[in-house]
C-alpha cells in the first residue's frame, strides 16, 4: 500500500508537470481502475480455488514488476505511446494492489476472535492501518519526486518491496486456507440481496471520493500553490502530496477508531446497518456545500483554498466512518464458506466506483472546474445513501469464523 500510494502521486505530479491535461491525467489511471474491477471479481475465486497465501505473494511480486517497468518510460516517446505505456503499467499495479488487499481482508474473517464486536474491531484496525500507510505513500511519492526524481524513486521502491516479499514468503505462518479445487467462477456473483445492495452503495461511495480526489483537487491545489518556477513546483509537490497524505492518514485513523466512536461492541448488527444509512446521508451534504462555495468564489483564492481543506477533512471523517461500516458489514453478512467470493464481489464494486470516479474527475474538472467536480461527488454520495437505505440483512448475524473451519 505504501508503494501503491507513492506510485500514484509520482505519476500524477510528474505528468502534470509535463503539461498533461486533466482528462489525459485521468486516462493514466483508467486501466488501473479497470484492472481493479476485473481483479477483485476474479481474485475471490482464485483465493477460494488456490488459497489466500498464493494470491498475496502474487500481488506483491506483480507490484515489484510494475515499479521496475515504469522506470523504462522514455521521455522521447510520443504522447500517445507514453500514455498507453503508463496505462498498462498502472493496470498491472491495480491488479497487484487488489490481489494483496483481497487476501488480507478475507483472512480477517477467518482469524478474528468470536467475541462480540471483535470482527468490527479487527476489520477497522486492518482497513484503517492499510489506508494510513497508503496515505504515507502519497507523501513519500511527492517527497521522492522532489528530492531524487522520477526514475530513482521507482527503483528505490521496487527494491524495498522486493525485500519485503522475500520476508513475507519466508515467515508466513501456516494455517491459511489452501483452497478447494471445485470452486466455480459463477459462485462469485452473490445471490444475497443485502450484499448486492451493499456493493452498489460501495460503488457510489468511492465514486464520490475519487471524483474530486484523483485529479480535481490535486491539480487545483498545485495551480494555486505553484508560481511556475522549479522551486515553486517543488514546494507545490510537497504541499499537494502532504495534504493528500494527511487526508488519507487521518481517514485511516478514523476508520481504525470507528468501532470505539460508534460503540460497536454494544450494538447488534441490525443497528449498525441502520447507522450505515444515517452516516451515508450526512456525507452528501459536505461536497454539495463545497461546490456552492466554489461556484460563488468564481476563481481560486486563499480563503477558498482554506475552506476546501477544512471541508475535505470533514468529508474524510464522515467518509471513513461510512467505509468502516461497509467493511464490517460485508464480512458480517458473508458466510464463512464463501467469504473470499463475497469480499471479491464487494471490492469489485469498490473498484468500479473508483473507475467511474477517476473518469469523472478529469472530465468534470475539464468541463466545469471545481464546482462541477464537487457537485458530482455530492450526487454520487446521495446515490450511495439511497442504496444503503435498502440494505435489509436476512437471518442471524454470521459468526466470525476460524481457521479450523
Amino acid at each position: 500500500m505504501l508503494t501503491d500510494g507513492a506510485m500514484r502521486m509520482l505519476v500524477l505530479l510528474h505528468f502534470n508537470n509535463l503539461g498533461f491535461s486533466p482528462i489525459t491525467l485521468a486516462w493514466l489511471f483508467l486501466l488501473y481502475e479497470i484492472a481493479g474491477v476485473a481483479t477483485t471479481l476474479s481474485a475471490g475465486w482464485l483465493a477460494a480455488r488456490f488459497g489466500l497465501a498464493p494470491t498475496l505473494y502474487g500481488g506483491l511480486a506483480l507490484q515489484v514488476a510494475s515499479l521496475a517497468a515504469l522506470t523504462q518510460l522514455d521521455p522521447g516517446w510520443t504522447l500517445a505511446v507514453s500514455v498507453a505505456f503508463v496505462m498498462v503499467v498502472q493496470g498491472l499495479s491495480g491488479v497487484a494492489k487488489d490481489l494483496a488487499k483481497m487476501s488480507a481482508k478475507s483472512a480477517v474473517k477467518l482469524l478474528a476472535p468470536e467475541a462480540e464486536g471483535a470482527l468490527f474491531r479487527w476489520v477497522a484496525a486492518l482497513t484503517g492501518s492499510k489506508n494510513a500507510v497508503k496515505g504515507l505513500g502519497f507523501g513519500l511519492g511527492a517527497m521522492l519526486l522532489a528530492l531524487v526524481g522520477f526514475r530513482p524513486a521507482l527503483w528505490a521502491m521496487a527494491i524495498g518491496l522486493g525485500l519485503i516479499l522475500v520476508a513475507v514468503v519466508a515467515f508466513m505462518p501456516r494455517g491459511l486456507p489452501a483452497g478447494r479445487r471445485d470452486a466455480k467462477f459463477a459462485e462469485v456473483f452473490s445471490k444475497n440481496r443485502a450484499i448486492n445492495r451493499l456493493a452498489a452503495a460501495r460503488l457510489f461511495l468511492f465514486g464520490a471520493r475519487d471524483v474530486w480526489f484523483v485529479v480535481g483537487i490535486p491539480i487545483y491545489f498545485e495551480g494555486v500553490l505553484s508560481d511556475g518556477t522549479p522551486a515553486g513546483m517543488r514546494a507545490a509537490f510537497f504541499a499537494v502530496g502532504g495534504f493528500m497524505a494527511l487526508w488519507v492518514v487521518l481517514y485511516g485513523g478514523v476508520q481504525a477508531a470507528a468501532p470505539r466512536l460508534l460503540r460497536a461492541s454494544h450494538r447488534p448488527r441490525d443497528e449498525l446497518v441502520a447507522m450505515a444509512r444515517r452516516w451515508a446521508g450526512g456525507l452528501a451534504l459536505i461536497p454539495a456545500a463545497l461546490a456552492a462555495v466554489a461556484l460563488l468564489a468564481g476563481a481560486p483564492a486563499l480563503w477558498l483554498t482554506l475552506v476546501l481543506v477544512l471541508g475535505l477533512l470533514a468529508f474524510g471523517f464522515v467518509f471513513a466512518v461510512n467505509s468502516s461500516l461497509h467493511s464490517y458489514l460485508i464480512l458480517a453478512l458473508s458466510r464463512g464458506d464463501r467469504v473470499t467470493m463475497d469480499v471479491g464481489f464487494y471490492y469489485m464494486a469498490n473498484a468500479a466506483g473508483r473507475l467511474v470516479g477517476t473518469l469523472l474527475s478529469g472530465l468534470t474538472y475539464e468541463l466545469g472546474g471545481l464546482p462541477l467536480c464537487l457537485a458530482t461527488a455530492a450526487a454520487m454520495a446521495a446515490a450511495s445513501w439511497r442504496l444503503a437505505r435498502d440494505i435489509q440483512p436476512a437471518g442471524p448475524p454470521a459468526a466470525s469464523g476460524s481457521l479450523s473451519r
